[in-house]
């Protein structure tokens, strides 16, 4: 089978197309949970394929569509998450979202329109395909401490028929486009969320030592909670503890009382993961008492990390090099300490999560906006090659495990 051949040449045919789904899904974007026109329009191009099974309200907003090849084999799953941030959106594009406060700043309208692309490709190709593939839509990943993924799969979507391996892939801004990394193990982070409420008493801000501050003790917590990763991590392990909201207060003239903090916590390792609760609320507290008031921790373990399988990564690397080449492959990378609810996908079965390279060549990592800001979006020229990825790795990993089998 000419895999990278074909592939390429129903790419092509179906980039048009694809590239409109993406602008569609960047206009109009929905955030976590109300992914509801979202799904509806991926229903309606689902439908005009010739696939089988196509279930909606799938843990959620989720969709999931089967693909039967008519030679039987295994089963491998391609999923792309769905929802958008709450981020009002400074792109300045034609297609920019037409919903206030709400735009695709972490590329999933990338990943659904590359999903899509690649299903149209992989249908035109079904009497060939040495398997079958389930195409799954997944909903409210941005949704920490629990994504849309643990509803799916308690809805079935890796059952019926049963999934034997899932990839995925993430537009990613620190690698230029035209490469792709596909490593062995833990890459990403362990996702937990982490609320602290800091007690005191309310007095008027001309009279404090009538009070007790509660933003005073915070901002102590705050900056106490930092010493966990210097002092109490083993200094060859890594973490991050960042608090992202602070709460508290009504007026300028008015000490609170009480002040409420919002953060997350990313690890990497299973042992410091467990440790993570008991430390801060030791800090926390001790920090709290120190200005005479309270600190109350809630912990929330979240998403694990994603562990992807060395055999199924291996494929997904052999994928590559048919898409991109051997300079497209990316050597092993430091593994960024962002959370990715994909992880409880890999839990379930063998799974590779792959990084797609989406920044224009020329441009240096400094021009190029984040991940979550509003100025980001991926270089288009890297969606031809998720698409083709995708393909090409589902092929290449339903000849594997036909072998197998």
């Amino acid at each position: 089978m000419r895999v990278g051949v074909s592939v390429r040449e129903l790419e092509r045919k179906f980039r048009d197309c694809y590239f409109e789904y993406y602008r569609h899904f960047h206009r109009h974007p929905e955030p976590s949970r109300e992914e509801k026109e979202t799904a509806a329009f991926i229903l309606d191009r689902l439908r005009a394929m010739p696939l089988e099974q196509i279930k909606t309200g799938v843990g959620g907003h989720g969709l999931t569509a089967l693909l039967r090849g008519k030679r039987g084999g295994p089963v491998i799953a391609l999923r792309a998450d769905m929802d958008a941030l709450n981020v009002p959106e400074a792109t300045g594009e034609p297609f920019a979202s037409v919903n206030p406060g709400v735009m695709h700043a972490c590329g999933h309208d990338a990943h659904m329109a590359i999903l899509l692309g690649a299903a149209r490709v992989l249908c035109e190709m079904a009497d060939e395909l040495p398997g079958s593939v389930k195409f799954i839509f997944q909903p409210s990943e941005e949704m920490t401490p629990r994504g849309g993924a643990p509803d799916m799969i308690e809805a079935g979507a890796l059952e019926d028929p049963r999934v034997d391996a899932i990839i995925a892939l993430h537009v990613w801004p620190d690698y230029e486009t035209g490469r792709i990394g596909a490593q062995d193990g833990v890459v990403s982070a362990a996702s937990d969320r982490l609320h602290i409420r800091v007690k005191g008493r309310s007095a008027h801000a001309s009279m404090p030592h009538l009070g007790t501050d509660a933003i005073l003790a915070a901002s102590a917590v705050v900056t106490s909670l930092q010493s966990i990763v210097s002092r109490s991590i083993d200094p060859r392990e890594a973490a991050v503890v960042s608090i992202g909201t602070i709460r508290g207060g009504t007026r300028y003239n008015v000490l609170p009382e009480e002040t409420l903090l919002d953060g997350t916590v990313r690890t990497f390792n299973p042992e410091v993961t467990a440790r993570m609760p008991e430390l801060i609320r030791r800090t926390a507290r001790g920090a709290a008492e120190a200005f005479g008031a309270e600190a109350e921790v809630s912990y929330e373990f979240g998403y694990p990390s994603v562990n992807n399988d060395p055999r199924a990564s291996r494929i997904c690397r052999e994928a590559i090099v048919e898409v991109a080449g051997e300079e497209g492959l990316l050597p092993v990378q430091r593994v960024p300490a962002a959370g990715e609810d994909f992880s409880f996908f890999a839990r379930e079965r063998p799974a590779s999560f792959a990084w797609l390279g989406c920044r224009a060549p020329g441009v240096s990592e400094s021009e190029t906006p984040p991940l979550h800001n509003a100025a980001f979006l991926p270089d288009p020229d890297a969606l031809p090659i998720g698409v083709q990825y995708l393909a090409t790795a589902a092929i290449m990993l339903m000849e594997e495990y036909r072998e197998e089998g």
